[in-house]
């Protein structure tokens, strides 16, 4: 039920291309532009349930993970329909083939009422909108959702990241005020450190000496060179987690400095270079795990359960627990880098882009924005994670736990569409006990000093833009992953690092931070 943001952030693709194009709607786009009725409709209460007075169906177009039950038997969305009095039709369809199902829905002009969870792209969202098969939300959000409008006025950076260069909002995402469920903590075995007597580190120099200590000094004493000083996720997910130490920041959803409001693509730079240099030196030394670049995720969670890793990094405690090691390690803080920088990686408050879209066919647009806005406030989203009270969950100071009797079941993925992703719901620090344990929250007290001000989300482009940008990144994106994996691995050598700079130019680099410069230019005018 975690995130992983090192993973996801480094490797967000902003737009996706898509094999099928969007049929014109039957209702043109200059139609439903910003439609609101002008008089409220009869029967649709702007405050309290039930929303209507005579119930209403409503069909949703859904992805299940593989971890779930049936939709309609998840009591939140039984208990609701009661509460709301609108019964949604949930048409499921499962995780592998989802986006070449949901494509042709719209390619058929077969729509349902609402995208309910279904992980639209900004380009599809654009395309889509602009064709006339979703609708502008922006009007309905102001007089029907008060729970998201006053989330969008104190996080300014959700409506950045949902609304197009046109003002429309086609899609909503869901939301992140919890800063544990924004990050991955850094985890250290404090048992090894109080045997060697070491400190906890706090530079990237220090955490060298203390992983060389962990290699060599047999800190699990079983008189064997068998410990694993640090590991990470497969592939390139160790470079997000490390490049703050290095002054290097992940803006709107792509390697990116923003400087006095200037986009700095830094892929070619001097300090990406000495990132990509410490971390080849953690590996030829094998410091860093040398299975980095074929390990799966099952290998890596097994690592952190064993209590023989050192260093690794993670959203939660879970995979510790299941290990019964979680009293060996402590969350530190993010490590100052060679040149004083001490930045930590966090998503953005916005996630899990196009989690709710409403289609051109709903007749009840004012009353669907009512229901899914019930799940942006802290009662709505207990519902929504924690089922049922007494027979799901427990309050303790307020806040919900699942119970122990519930634990023992192991269905909590079977009650919420939370578990796999993508619920357009709010995530905050009264439903988080399950990812947010106190463990977890005294490991992100040590990295809340260090958390951007704002971690701007990756733009919405118009489809021309979002074309180019498309076209740029899928060349650009493959040649940074596959160089940098070798420069890591020592594949490459250093003194090839001109002639990368060089083939990142010949790529059009500079085109692409052209173009995001002028999306966050728009971004600001925003705001």
């Amino acid at each position: 039920m975690k995130r992983n943001w090192g993973t996801v952030l480094f490797s967000t693709l902003v737009i996706s291309s898509l094999t099928l194009s969007a049929c014109s709607s039957d209702t043109s786009s200059k139609e439903n532009e910003g439609k609101t009725p002008a008089n409220e409709p009869k029967g649709v209460a702007t405050a309290g349930f039930p929303i209507v007075k005579e119930p209403l169906k409503l069909k949703m177009f859904t992805r299940i993970a593989p971890s779930n039950g049936p939709f309609k038997d998840m009591p939140v969305f039984q208990d609701y329909e009661k509460m709301s009095n609108i019964q949604v039709e949930f048409i499921e369809a499962p995780t592998d083939g989802f986006p070449e199902k949901k494509n042709l829905l719209f390619a058929s002009n077969e729509l349902p009422d609402v995208m309910y969870r279904s992980a639209l792209t900004p380009l599809e969202a654009t395309r889509y909108g602009s064709g006339g098969q979703l609708i502008p939300l922006e009007k309905l959000i102001e007089a029907y959702a008060p729970n998201l409008k006053k989330l969008m006025e104190t996080y300014p950076e959700i409506r950045s990241a949902i609304t197009t260069p046109e003002g429309h909002i086609y899609a909503l995402p869901g939301i992140v005020s919890v800063n544990s469920a924004r990050t991955d903590k850094k985890w250290i075995n404090q048992a090894w450190l109080k045997k060697l007597n070491l400190k906890e580190p706090e530079t990237t120099d220090e955490l060298y000496e203390v992983l060389k200590a962990f290699r060599d000094k047999d800190p699990n004493g079983n008189g064997k060179q068998d410990e694993l000083p640090m590991t990470a996720r497969n592939g390139l997910s160790i470079v997000p987690i490390m490049a703050g130490s290095f002054g290097l920041d992940f803006q709107l959803g792509y390697n990116i400095n923003l400087e006095n409001d200037k986009v700095n693509l830094w892929m070619g730079s001097d300090r990406n270079k000495e990132l990509l240099m410490y971390l080849n030196k953690l590996y030829a030394e094998k410091l860093l795990d040398t299975e980095l670049f074929t390990q799966k995720e099952a290998q890596y969670l097994t690592k952190q359960g064993t209590g023989n890793t050192g260093f690794f990094f993670d959203q939660t405690n879970n995979p510790m627990l299941d290990g019964k090691v979680q009293d060996q390690y402590i969350g530190i803080a993010p490590l100052k880098g060679p040149h004083g920088d001490r930045l930590q990686l966090a998503a953005p408050v916005p996630r899990d882009f196009g989690a709710f879209a409403i289609t051109s066919v709903n007749k009840n647009p004012e009353a669907t924005m009512r229901w899914v806005d019930y799940f942006y406030g802290d009662e709505g989203s207990t519902m929504l994670r924690f089922g049922r009270q007494g027979e799901n969950y427990e309050l303790k100071n307020g806040i919900p736990y699942y119970t122990d009797a519930f634990l023992a079941t192991g269905n909590q993925s079977k009650i919420t569409p939370y578990a796999g992703g993508g619920a357009p719901h709010l995530i905050s620090d009264k439903v988080a006990s399950f990812i947010n344990p106190p463990q977890v929250q005294e490991a992100q007290k040590k990295l809340d000093p260090f958390m951007p001000k704002i971690r701007y989300a990756a733009p919405m482009f118009d489809e021309q833009t979002a074309q180019q940008i498309n076209i740029l990144r899928n060349d650009i994106d493959k040649y940074y992953e596959e160089q940098s994996t070798k420069f890591i691995a020592g594949a490459l050598s250093f003194d090839k690092w001109g002639e990368f700079q060089n083939t990142l130019k010949k790529m059009k680099m500079d085109e692409l931070q052209k173009l995001y410069q002028v999306a966050y230019d728009n971004l600001k005018q925003q705001k």
